[in-house]
């Protein structure tokens, strides 16, 4: 999508918004936009990108904010809205939320599994790249309730992840990434 809007010459976020009719999708891209000031650009060396996803029936969209440094790119902020129609516990909500960003960044950032002579090279952590905690970025979130039916969050918060990711390394690199992990491409610290 984003490609089509560059193409364009068009806001990511107002070309979804003019192509969106369901209106809970349309609601989630608006809250998010808002929570991370889309429009204002970003501080000096950092960049932003944006990503929507229907899971399992909860329209979810994220902005991801990222940072050049000398050791790498750095993922400093996640904003994620996500309509949920019922939220009975939302703390709970709210964690799994931050849980999917986080399994949605290691796998896009590093997650490989590699085979040789048709075994699988891994045995476990210690040679199998997932996110560490310094990597974590700050995950601010908002859960919507604009749905009929109640609608479950464990793995909505995922899917918009890797794209919104790959994203944002497009408007700070100029570089379309299309394959995972994205640290085989571009480093990150």
């Amino acid at each position: 999508m984003d490609e089509l809007a560059v193409a364009a010459g068009r806001d990511p976020v107002e070309m979804r918004l003019d192509l969106m009719t369901d209106a809970p999708s349309r609601t989630v891209l608006e809250a998010v936009a808002d929570m991370a000031g889309w429009g204002a650009p970003p501080a000096s060396g950092r960049a932003r990108g944006v990503a929507f996803a229907l899971a399992f029936g909860v329209p979810t969209a994220q902005i991801v904010e990222i940072e050049e440094t000398g050791g790498g790119i750095i993922v400093r902020d996640v904003w994620v809205a996500a309509d949920v129609g019922v939220a009975l516990d939302p703390r709970n909500l709210d964690a799994q939320l931050i849980s999917g960003v986080n399994y949605g960044l290691s796998a896009a950032i590093g997650e490989e599994i590699t085979l040789t002579s048709g075994a699988v090279d891994q045995s476990n952590f210690h040679d199998y790249p997932v996110l560490r905690i310094y990597q974590a970025p700050r995950i601010h979130t908002r859960v919507l309730e604009n749905q009929r039916h109640i609608r479950g969050i464990g793995e909505p918060g995922t899917p918009a992840t890797a794209p919104a990711l790959a994203n944002a390394i497009f408007a700070l690199t100029g570089q379309r990434l299309r394959n995972l992990p994205l640290g085989k491409s571009v480093d990150f610290a």
